[in-house]
């Protein structure tokens, strides 16, 4: 009786195990693919080398446009500023932001694409930064 026990709670825990891994797929991330289309920017923050905020007031997000809009203090070091994107839950952002990134350039914004849960959809945002004028 409890070899037959043992063998059928072995049996259930390889087939569990099978499941599990097949029912979730997973991207190049390592990130799960969900079902969910969303694909927009709901927050955007900037952070100066302090980890303090940079930004004059909050961060203007058209999401029809696909545009972010901030303005930054005068005398912000703007190639030492770490951008944070709040996105619609299960969505990622391309490209990664592992560090420190230059938007010192304003005549070129940067362009991060968003792309959705399911991975279908894709939308590119451009952040403009502007610096506050000369107090």
């Amino acid at each position: 009786m409890k070899k037959y026990f043992l063998t059928f709670i072995a049996i259930t825990l390889v087939t569990f195990a099978w499941v599990s891994c097949t029912d979730f797929p997973v991207d190049e991330d390592g990130l799960l693919i969900t079902t969910r289309g969303q694909c927009y920017v709901g927050n955007f923050e900037l952070l100066g080398v302090d980890f303090q905020t940079v930004r004059t007031k909050a961060a203007v997000i058209d999401t029809t446009a696909q545009t972010i809009n901030v303005e930054v203090f005068f005398g912000t070091d703007l190639k030492n500023v770490y951008p944070q994107f709040s996105l619609v839950t299960d969505a990622k952002l391309d490209p990664k932001i592992v560090g420190k990134v230059d938007f010192s350039d304003l005549a070129n914004p940067k362009v991060y694409t968003v792309i959705s849960g399911n991975r279908l959809v894709k939308k590119p945002y451009t952040v403009y930064v502007t610096v506050q004028a000369k107090p």
